[in-house]
């Protein structure tokens, strides 16, 4: 048996941040345990490579989610990292805070120290903006980002539609209110995927006390009668290993594999850990409970006499040019993320404050994994920012190689289907003004033939896909919250020596893309963690 002071379960975002600061003081001996593998894979790297890396073994652990009743009985593919850096090795790139309404909300619910001042400098902690250091952003520190290096006419029409449409072209979604319209900034550097791994564990390998082990299926902790967390078992190459943890444990293991870890550890609902095998050691009602994740809505619209990305594919030409680009100066397609364009906006029934996010895209295609279509077109994926539907995930046996039972529930209340008909009608709106007719628009994903609500939301349950940002599986709250996995401090109640440092501590979603703010709550864990061990 092997002894550290800190294990940390997990190589994805917060993981790598964590194994950065705890190993920062050369005393601290620290572990960090990846079940996947080193990301040497060359469509991590090259931005439009997520193409490549989503529901592809070598980086995903491709989850689907269990039949969803209000996505007309569908399964949707869920991707999860499965490599060094987690998500950020096959997310979007795009980096985005939320508002300052979501911290100060989570303050609200009794997690002291969440608000919106609080968090702020955690943020920047590790930010290195392209424009340099200011009251909103850090510079000279870990996390790279910067401006897009390429542009659309058709997005740049939409977004002068957008504002035809009363949405306001912006400079920065970073300072609180995002409302507006303008191109996402991304990790990245020089035209190169920033994940985490690099930002946070490339320029540290070198520590004599940090020791990372890929390939390390953590099955569960070691956790004693007296409900003091020790340490780990892991399977490594097939082999079982025992790791103890002379200070804490930290599972970094996110959204979907948090919550399944303390599941088979015997930590969670009663019920749950009967059905699948595993003797309950505490009886945790909200493990893998709160599921909330962002549905989008992907509206496709074909296009005339403008380029889009479906034409450069589609042509040897195209390709060749792309290519070269990326070759010469690392720009054109091959640098692209995912979404290139931003726009938050209001719908009717909220007016006072943002509560969608569109991402919009010069392409588009049936499903990822699937080719472009071959004519003309644009897509502006639109989602609920602060849904209230909730889900869950649960371990379905024992075994840590079971790909747990994924259970979103979207559209499953009244007020997310009232949301979803209206970023329908917005989108609509939007796409009919002025800026936009030179290009002739013809919506055919869902179709123009939804009109009624009863149609839209039946059309929102027929193109709605996951955005890929699950959180709140082991959300914190205060003393006297049944339904808290975590103290404010991200400990685990009920357990010693244990925490939970990743997105699935959120109490509820932020609203926009969810990596900034995993790198947030990690900076901002490992201070309080290391802080505990001098005071």
């Amino acid at each position: 048996m092997q002894t550290y002071d800190y294990i940390v379960i997990g190589g994805g975002t917060a993981g790598c941040v964590m194994a950065n600061r705890l190993s920062a003081n050369p005393a601290h001996s620290v572990l960090l345990l990846e079940a996947g593998t080193p990301d040497d894979y060359i469509w991590i790297h090259i931005p439009v490579g997520y193409l490549y890396c989503i529901d592809n073994p070598r980086t995903d652990w491709r989850y689907r989610t269990e039949a969803e009743p209000g996505l007309n009985g569908r399964s949707l593919l869920y991707p999860r990292g499965k490599v060094m850096g987690g998500c950020s090795s096959i997310n979007g790139m795009i980096y985005m805070r939320g508002q300052q309404a979501d911290y100060d909300n989570w303050a609200a619910m009794g997690c002291e120290g969440w608000d919106w001042a609080s968090v702020l400098p955690w943020f920047l902690a590790s930010e290195d903006h392209h424009g340099g250091g200011s009251e909103w952003h850090g510079a000279g520190h870990e996390l790279r980002v910067e401006r897009q290096r390429l542009s659309w006419t058709i997005l740049d029409a939409f977004q002068a539609a957008a504002a035809q449409a009363g949405i306001p072209t912006v400079d920065d979604f970073n300072r609180g209110d995002n409302f507006g319209c303008s191109y996402f900034e991304v990790n990245q550097k020089r035209g190169v995927r920033w994940n985490a791994s690099k930002a946070f564990i490339k320029p540290v390998r070198h520590r004599r006390n940090l020791h990372i082990v890929t390939g390390a299926m953590v099955d569960r902790l070691d956790i004693d009668a007296q409900l003091v967390c020790q340490g780990v078992h892991a399977i490594i190459k097939g082999q079982r290993q025992h790791f103890k943890a002379a200070r804490e444990v930290i599972s970094c293991a996110g959204a979907v594999n948090s919550p399944a870890i303390l599941e088979r550890s015997g930590i969670g609902r009663g019920e749950v850990l009967q059905a699948a095998g595993v003797p309950c050691l505490l009886d945790a009602r909200g493990v893998g409970e709160n599921l909330q994740d962002h549905l989008q809505l992907r509206l496709a619209f074909k296009v005339q006499g403008v380029p889009t990305l479906n034409a450069q594919v589609h042509s040897l030409w195209g390709k060749a040019r792309m290519g070269l680009q990326y070759l010469l100066d690392r720009s054109g397609p091959l640098s692209m993320s995912p979404s290139q364009l931003g726009c938050f906006a209001r719908t009717a029934s909220s007016p006072h404050r943002t509560n969608v996010e569109y991402h919009v895209q010069p392409l588009s295609l049936d499903k990822f994994g699937e080719p472009l279509h071959a004519f003309p077109a644009f897509t502006a994926s639109v989602c609920d920012l602060q849904p209230s539907s909730r889900g869950h995930i649960h371990i379905r046996d024992a075994q840590p190689d079971s790909a747990p039972r994924i259970t979103p529930h979207y559209l499953s209340t009244e007020r997310d289907r009232q949301v979803a008909v209206e970023a329908i009608e917005l989108t609509r709106r939007i796409v009919a003004q002025p800026a936009l007719a030179p290009y002739q628009p013809q919506e055919f994903m869902p179709g123009p033939e939804a009109q009624s609500p009863a149609q839209l939301v039946e059309a929102a349950g027929r193109i709605g896909t996951t955005i890929f940002h699950p959180v709140s599986t082991c959300r914190m709250g205060p003393d006297g919250d049944a339904g808290a996995v975590l103290d404010p401090q991200l400990r685990v109640r009920g357990v010693h020596r244990l925490r939970v440092v990743d997105a699935s501590a959120m109490p509820t979603i932020t609203s926009g893309n969810t990596n900034a703010p995993t790198v947030m709550i990690a900076e901002k864990a490992a201070d309080m963690i290391l802080r505990s061990q001098t005071g």
